[in-house]
C-alpha cells in the first residue's frame, strides 16, 4: 500500500495552511500526541515540524510533501519539487539597523573599527548578502527574537517581517531586502518520480489551487435587456465566456460569469451604465479550469 507522508507547518504558517486544507474539504484533527493529526485524505500520514525541518525531512526523503518558506529552502539549499506557491503569509527577508548607525540612510561598510556585526537565522542568505554587497561584516548566528540584538549585541539584522512593525516597536529601520517568501507546497523529487505517490499527490496540488483560485474571484450576476447584451458581454470580463439565459417572457437575459475580486469596485457602476440590472455578488468555493 502506499502512503504519502504529509508534513504540516507549526507556527505562523499553521492557521493559514489548515484554513486552505479545510476550504477544499480537507479535514484535520488534532490527536492526543499532538504533532501526529489525522487527516480526512486516505493513505496519508501527517506530522506537525517547524518548517525549517520540514525542508529538512523533505531534502533527506523522509517526507514525501510538505508546507514551508521559500527562504528556508533557499537558506538550506534544499533538494525540492516546488508544488505549488499559495501565496499565504508573504514576508520579506530584510536587513534592519538602528537609526544611529546609518549613515545618509544606508549601512556604513564596516563597524567602528571593527567587522559589522550581522545577527540572522538565515546563515547562508546573509552571507551571500554579505558578500554581494561587499561589506566588511561578520555573521552572528541568532536563534530567535533577532529584533533585540541590536545595538550591544550585532550592529544590524537579517530577519523575516511581514508588516515591519516588530523592527520599528525596537528602533530598527529596514534598510535592505534580501528575499521575498511565502508558504509553498513542496515535494522530494523521489516522491514525484514515484507513479503511485505522484497519483495521490496530484489531485491534493489541484483541489488546493482550486480554492486559491476561488479566492480570487467572485460569481457576479445579473439582468441584461436584449439591447443591450454586447455592451454588457464587451466590459464583462470571464475566465471563457459568460453563461447567458433568456428570461421568462422574452424580458431579456440573465448572465452570469467569475470575476477577479479586485474588479469589483469599477466593474459594478460600469455594467450598471452598460444597461445592467439587479446585480448579485456571490463567493467562490473551488474553481476547477
Amino acid at each position: 500500500m502506499t502512503t504519502i507522508q504529509l508534513a504540516l507547518p507549526k507556527g505562523r504558517m499553521e492557521q493559514g495552511v489548515l484554513q486552505l486544507l479545510n476550504d477544499a474539504g480537507i479535514k484535520v484533527k488534532a490527536s492526543s500526541r499532538g504533532y501526529r493529526p489525522t487527516i480526512s485524505l486516505p493513505d496519508f500520514d501527517t506530522k506537525v515540524l517547524k518548517p525549517q525541518n520540514i525542508v529538512e525531512m523533505l531534502d533527506v526523503g523522509s517526507r514525501d510533501i510538505g508546507f514551508a518558506g521559500a527562504d528556508w529552502v533557499d537558506e538550506l539549499n534544499a533538494e525540492v519539487v516546488e508544488l505549488l506557491d499559495t501565496g499565504l503569509d508573504q514576508v520579506r527577508l530584510v536587513v534592519a539597523a538602528p537609526g544611529e548607525l546609518l549613515k545618509d540612510g544606508k549601512l556604513p561598510r564596516s563597524g567602528p573599527g571593527r567587522p559589522l556585526l550581522i545577527a540572522s537565522e538565515f546563515e547562508q542568505l546573509t552571507t551571500r548578502w554579505i558578500q554581494a554587497q561587499n561589506l566588511d561584516a561578520r555573521f552572528v548566528r541568532s536563534f530567535g527574537a533577532t529584533e533585540v540584538f541590536p545595538p550591544e549585541d550585532a550592529d544590524c539584522i537579517v530577519d523575516v517581517a511581514a508588516t515591519g512593525a516588530t523592527l520599528a516597536a525596537n528602533g530598527l529601520h529596514v534598510v535592505g531586502e534580501v528575499k521575498r517568501s511565502s508558504t509553498r507546497l513542496y515535494a522530494h523529487p523521489r516522491a514525484m518520480q514515484d507513479p503511485g505517490k505522484r497519483a495521490m499527490i496530484e489531485p491534493l496540488v489541484l483541489i488546493l489551487k482550486a480554492v486559491l483560485e476561488a479566492r480570487k474571484r467572485v460569481m457576479i450576476e445579473l439582468n441584461v435587456p436584449r439591447d443591450r447584451l454586447e455592451a454588457v458581454c464587451k466590459v464583462l470580463p470571464c475566465m471563457r465566456e459568460p453563461t447567458i439565459s433568456p428570461l421568462h417572457g422574452e424580458a431579456g437575459y440573465a448572465v452570469k460569469s467569475a470575476v477577479p475580486r479586485d474588479m469589483l469596485p469599477t466593474l459594478i457602476p460600469e455594467l450598471k451604465k452598460q444597461g445592467g440590472s439587479d446585480i448579485v455578488v456571490s463567493t467562490l468555493s473551488q474553481i476547477v479550469p
